[in-house]
C-alpha cells in the first residue's frame, strides 16, 4: 500500500467514525493526539500520535507490546506516518512516530527517555551516541534484524563490544549540479575533475549571473538548519584526509588540521559565489533547496537526501565530490556513511523490545514498507529490501565502481558535537564578515583546539 493510497484509507476512516459518532451519542469517536515538529535540512514537518490514547493489550502483537519510534530525519516523517498505519492496518501493533525538530535530537531524546512512556526505538548515530547512549541500548548481537543486514560497515559498538544500534540507511553528501544550467554557461559537468577546474566553471558562472539569470552556487546559511552542511559534512573533508588511508575506529584526543587549507579553497569558493554575499549568512533564512530546484543556482552542497525534492524538477541533476585541492583528488568519490542507526531501548518492557524488533523486521523485509522507506532513506543495508532509485546513490555507486576513493563519514567521531559545532559556527560567522588571514585562524584555533578540549570535556 502506497502513501497516498494509506492516507486515503484514513481519511475515509475519520468521515466514517465522524457519522457513525453523529449517528450514536452511546459511542464516543476515538481521541487522537498530535505533536509539532521543527525542521531538518529543509522545513518544517509535523507528526501525528495516531496510536498513544490506544490499549496495547488489545492490539494484534504476539507480544502484547507497542513501538514508539523517535524519529532523526524530519524530511521523512509523512512517510513513517504513512508506514506506521501500514503496519497497524496488518498486524494490529500500535506504532507511535514522533519526530524531532531538526538540531535538537539529543535534547527530545533525552526529554522522551524520561518519561513513563519512552521510545521503544531511536538513533544512536555517532561515537558521542554510544557514549550517551549505550546503556539504554539493547545488544543486537544475534538477533532477527541484524541476521537481515548485508553489511555491518554501518553497525556501531560500546567499548566492550556491545552492539548498541545498527545501520537502517546509508546516504551520500558531495555537491549537486544541475548539468542544465552548466551548458546554458558554456560549460559541463565532464569539464569538472579537481578543485581548479571547478573553480574556473564556478568563477565564470558568477561574474556572468546577471547575463545568465543565475548564480554558482546557493546560499550557505549558518543557522541551525544548514549549519552543519559546513561545521559536520564540510569538514569531514579535513577529517578524511587526516586519517591517512587508516580509517578511526575511535574518536582520536587531537587532531591537526592538516587540510584545513583543502578546506578553505571549497568554502571560500561557495560562499564568495554565491546568490547570497557572506555577509548575510549568519542569521539564516534562505532558502538553499528552493534556489536550486527552481533555477537560481547551478551548485548546492548537500546529500543524497534531497533527490526525492530535486528529482521532481531537476532530475537530470548529478552529485561530484568535494573537491578542494587535494593531491590525486581527481580519483575522489563521494562522502559515504550514515548517522541513522536503530537502537532498542534495554529498559522497555520485554513485549515492547519484541514488538519493536519484529516491526524493525517488517521494515526491511516487507516488499511495499521497504519501498517506501527506501524512497525516503536511500539505500537501506538489508538483504530483502527494495533498491533505491535515488540517483544521487547511484552516482556515488558509479564513482566507486571507477575505481575511486570513497570518503568515510569520519565527521561522526566528532567529540561534543553540539558544543564543537556551536564554536565552529561562530567562527565562521566572524569569517563571513571579515574573511582575514586572522579571523581563519580563529576558526582553525576552534577546529583543532576545540576538538581536544572537548575530547577531554567528553573523556573527563
Amino acid at each position: 500500500m502506497k502513501i497516498k493510497s494509506v492516507l486515503a484509507f484514513l481519511m475515509v476512516a475519520v468521515m466514517c467514525m465522524a457519522i457513525l459518532t453523529a449517528c450514536s451519542s452511546s459511542e464516543p469517536a476515538e481521541s487522537s493526539t498530535e505533536a509539532s515538529t521543527g525542521s531538518d535540512s529543509s522545513s518544517a514537518g509535523s507528526t501525528s500520535d495516531d496510536s498513544s490514547s490506544s490499549d496495547t493489550s488489545s492490539s494484534g502483537s504476539s507480544s502484547g507490546g507497542s513501538v514508539y519510534w523517535l524519529n532523526f530525519k524530519p524530511e521523512s516523517d509523512e512517510v513513517l506516518q504513512a508506514v506506521a498505519a501500514m503496519y497497524k492496518e496488518e498486524t494490529g501493533v500500535d506504532v507511535k512516530v514522533i519526530t524531532a525538530a531538526s538540531g535538537t535530537y539529543e535534547q527530545t531524546l533525552g526529554s522522551e527517555m524520561d518519561k513513563s512512556d519512552p521510545p521503544t526505538l531511536f538513533v544512536i548515530g555517532s561515537e558521542d551516541g554510544v557514549k550517551n547512549w549505550g546503556d539504554y541500548a539493547m545488544d543486537l548481537t544475534g538477533t532477527p534484524i541484524v541476521e537481515q543486514l548485508n553489511t555491518e560497515d554501518y553497525n556501531l559498538y560500546d567499548e566492550n563490544g556491545k552492539l548498541v544500534s545498527v545501520g537502517y540507511c546509508y546516504e551520500s553528501f558531495g555537491i549537486i549540479v544541475n548539468p542544465t544550467l552548466l551548458e546554458k554557461a558554456g560549460h559541463s559537468v565532464d569539464d569538472i575533475k579537481d578543485f581548479e577546474s571547478l573553480k574556473a566553471v564556478v568563477e565564470d558562472i558568477h561574474s556572468r549571473r546577471d547575463e545568465l539569470g543565475f548564480d554558482a552556487f546557493t546560499s550557505n546559511d549558518m543557522d541551525a538548519s544548514s549549519s552543519w552542511r559546513y561545521t559536520g559534512h564540510l569538514a569531514n573533508l579535513d577529517y578524511y584526509y587526516e586519517q591517512g588511508g587508516t580509517k578511526w575506529t575511535t574518536c582520536p584526543p587531537t587532531i591537526t588540521g592538516d587540510y584545513l587549507d583543502n578546506y578553505r579553497n571549497l568554502y571560500d569558493l561557495a560562499i564568495n559565489n554565491s546568490t547570497v554575499s557572506p555577509n548575510e549568512l549568519a542569521t539564516g533564512g534562505h532558502d538553499a533547496e528552493n534556489e536550486f530546484i527552481t533555477g537560481q543556482a547551478a551548485f548546492f552542497i548537500q546529500g543524497s537526501w534531497e533527490w526525492p525534492t530535486v528529482s521532481e524538477l531537476v532530475p537530470e541533476a548529478v552529485m561530484i565530490p568535494y573537491y578542494c585541492g587535494v593531491e590525486g583528488e581527481e580519483k575522489a568519490g563521494l562522502n559515504n556513511g550514515t548517522q541513522n542507526c536503530w537502537a532498542i531501548n534495554s529498559r522497555a518492557s520485554e513485549a515492547d523490545q519484541q514488538a519493536t524488533m519484529d516491526f524493525m523486521v517488517w521494515c526491511v523485509t516487507d516488499p511495499e514498507a521497504s519501498a517506501e522507506l527506501v524512497d525516503t532513506f536511500g539505500v537501506m543495508p538489508y538483504k530483502e529490501a527494495v533498491a533505491s532509485s535515488n540517483g544521487f546513490l547511484a552516482n556515488a555507486e558509479q564513482y566507486a565502481a571507477d575505481g575511486n576513493y570513497t570518503m568515510n563519514w569520519a565527521f561522526t567521531y566528532q567529540p561534543n558535537v553540539d558544543e564543537y559545532r556551536n564554536a565552529l559556527v561562530s567562527a565562521l560567522n566572524q569569517y563571513d564578515a571579515d574573511p582575514s588571514d586572522a579571523n581563519w585562524e580563529t576558526f582553525k584555533t576552534a577546529f583543532v583546539q576545540g576538538w581536544a578540549q572537548q575530547y577531554q570535556a567528553m573523556n573527563g
